[in-house]
């Protein structure tokens, strides 16, 4: 198998608006390379997007733990934990994005938004 051609595609497709499609393509791809960030990024966000909220929050907390640098991991692991009802515990990982990345309007906006649910 192509690795990179499969992981085209599977841009391609989530791009397209197929995160479910998308993440098809990427499962077999990290499983022959688990330590691929970029893989076990797109797989995530075409989780979330899917709304397999369970798998997103399994590969973003892999993330996080190889790399608590990586604001973005930090900031979709949030949002994954909001959709997932656990406001307290996306604050923290929201906090994180925001203060990595103040810049960001998106990362203000979401930890804005759930401050304000659990009223911190």
């Amino acid at each position: 198998m192509d690795l990179l051609a499969e992981y085209r595609r599977a841009t391609m497709f989530f791009d397209s608006g197929d995160p479910t499609g998308a993440a098809r393509l990427l499962e077999p791809i990290i499983e022959a390379e688990p330590d691929n960030s970029s893989v076990r990024q797109l797989l995530a966000r075409a989780y979330f997007q899917s709304a397999q909220l369970n798998r997103a929050e399994e590969h973003l907390r892999e993330l996080v733990d190889r790399d608590p640098s990586d604001h973005y991991a930090h900031h979709v692991l949030g949002r994954t934990l909001e959709r997932m009802n656990r406001p307290a515990d996306a604050l923290r990982h929201l906090r994180i994005a925001a203060a990595m990345h103040s810049t960001n309007t998106d990362y203000a906006t979401a930890l804005k938004r759930v401050e304000g649910r659990v009223g911190r």
